[in-house]
């Protein structure tokens, strides 16, 4: 498959066509994503008729696009139960290992999602996506796909990174970074690194380089700001050539948007300093010969496509696509680049050549994943907000539904110029985690914005506290409260807002969540694993 079909076909992968079909159901599922899955499963298994929309063409979510990681490297592993645990026991069952594992492959994800999918009775339609919702008062009736079904459910639950059908609907939300200001939070708004970065900021005409997004002057820290995390492809690679397919050709290539990785190699080699590849590009071994590439935090430039994520939270589908494929340019460029363009050192390129796709990986879409990896989209604001307080000293909640202990991990943002040869990366938060349980009431809207809808994805945090929350292990935690309380709301006639809370911990516990803290458990992470602050 060439670079122009192989776009074609992620880029459309939000519009593909299917056959109309009107269906009215108990609980409908949007988004396919793990936590998508994990309320889908759970709500079925209380005897809910479920409906799963999944706007791409596999369920997964990033889970099965190159995330083979639970994160539990992050985390305080006693606090992953319920359908998480589940799932990480099924992997450990296709390993033959008899234990969780936190550690594998998109294919056998895919394999493992699919069959529980297929036990549960669950009903999937694939490449749809939500177009309008139908509400009556505060209670969404119906929504419309964009091949034209509408679907009537009594209880809608909003999985998805970006919380499409939550703004359809009307429910408040937020988009990038809370001021320091609004909630109190140390963590919060404009960040600058510690440390500047040497290289050029503006090209031969003072304008800023690709990459660049503003001159630090005209921001200022502890600010609110629009931008989410950045983006990147989660490639799965190998090193070994007989288990190699080629990087396909960038189909749009622009060499000047690595000009400050150009002038930085230069730089260092006329210093004398001799640079790797390892310096731009972190692959994390995994099982059977594979890698995982991600954005290198500590990288002058890497995968991030800082900037380059800004639009996608509230954009239009056929925007999005735009951005999918800037992004696509964009990492299949740096690879290119680095392994032919001139500017870089010979055994930079050598080694570039030296990797390529993972032939076993994404088989039906040309090696390359399906989904890009949106780290955060937009946040709900529903009947509470979690901020930074909630998710490290005022821990402990009467309404707990579950329980996270993963880092405030925010990958950067931007790149802002000091100077015309210095720049300084913006966003990056690494904090201590602790486990800390996560309110009922943060899956909720406000009641008089929406009574029958619940978001276990976009759910109702602060930029800074939802860096605990986006990550698959976590939300497939979510999803399985949310998938019970949708149950319970359909079957009961009741507002999501009003369904009895010690019930549903009880009926969360019977089913292995961790809804408590556990006596002689640590509550926080002994060490900071990986890459700290700049």
């Amino acid at each position: 498959m060439n670079h122009r079909s192989l776009l074609l076909c992620l880029s459309t992968a939000l519009a593909l066509p299917a056959h109309a079909q009107d269906a009215k159901t108990d609980v409908l599922v949007y988004s396919g994503v793990p936590c998508g899955i994990a309320a889908a499963i759970t709500a079925a298994r209380e005897g809910a008729d479920v409906i799963l929309i999944e706007p791409y063409k596999h369920v997964g979510g990033l889970s099965t696009s190159g995330i083979n990681t639970a994160e539990s490297e992050h985390m305080l592993k006693w606090t992953i139960g319920g359908f998480a645990d589940e799932f990480y026991k099924r992997l450990g069952k296709e390993y033959g290992t008899g234990q969780p594992e936190y550690y594998f492959e998109s294919s056998v994800a895919q394999k493992v999602y699919d069959e529980m999918l297929k036990e549960s009775g669950v009903k999937l339609r694939y490449g749809v996506a939500v177009d309008k919702v139908t509400k009556d008062g505060t209670a969404i009736r119906s929504i419309t796909l964009t091949n034209g079904d509408t679907i009537t459910a009594n209880v809608f639950i909003d999985a998805s990174y970006e919380g499409d059908l939550m703004a359809r609907a009307g429910v408040k939300y937020a988009v990038g970074r809370d001021s320091k200001a609004e909630f109190g939070e140390e963590a919060a708004g404009i960040r600058f690194d510690k440390t500047p970065r040497k290289a050029a900021t503006v090209d031969e005409n003072g304008k800023l380089l690709p990459g660049i997004s503003a001159w630090a002057k005209d921001l200022k820290e502890g600010d609110a700001h629009p931008g989410v995390m950045n983006y990147n492809f989660r490639f799965t690679i190998a090193k070994d050539p007989t288990l190699q397919v080629p990087f396909p050709k960038p189909k749009n290539y622009d060499r000047k948007r690595y000009a400050i990785l150009e002038h930085w190699l230069q730089d260092r080699a006329a210093a004398g300093e001799k640079t790797k590849l390892d310096a731009i590009l972190d692959p994390y071994k995994r099982r059977n010969g594979k890698f995982e590439l991600n954005n290198k935090q500590a990288a002058i430039f890497s995968l991030g496509h800082f900037g380059g994520q800004f639009d996608w939270p509230d954009a239009s589908y056929e925007r999005r696509k735009e951005i999918f494929g800037d992004h696509m340019d964009y990492s299949l460029g740096l690879f290119h680049f680095l392994a032919t363009d001139e500017a870089v050192p010979e055994n930079i390129r050598e080694e570039m050549k030296a990797i390529g796709l993972h032939k076993d990986e994404f088989t039906d879409n040309g090696n390359i994943p399906y989904q890009l990896y949106v780290r955060e989209g937009r946040r709900m604001r529903g009947e509470t907000i979690v901020t930074q307080k909630d998710v490290q000293d005022d821990r402990r909640k009467e309404d707990s539904i579950g329980i996270s202990s993963h880092f405030i991990d925010s990958h950067h943002v931007q790149r802002v110029a000091l100077s015309e040869t210095e720049f300084v990366n913006e966003g990056r938060i690494w904090r201590m985690g602790y486990a800390y349980q996560i309110p009922y009431r943060a899956l909720t809207p406000k009641a008089a914005e929406a009574t029958n809808l619940l978001v276990p994805g976009a759910a109702s945090y602060t930029h800074v506290a939802f860096c605990t929350l986006r990550l698959e292990s976590v939300w497939m935690i979510t999803g399985h409260a949310a998938g019970i309380a949708a149950a319970t709301a359909s079957k009961d006639g009741l507002a999501v807002q009003k369904v009895p809370i010690a019930p549903l911990q009880e009926k969360l516990r019977k089913q292995g969540q961790v809804v408590d803290f556990i006596p002689g458990q640590p509550e926080k992470c002994e060490k900071l694993n990986g890459p700290p602050e700049f």
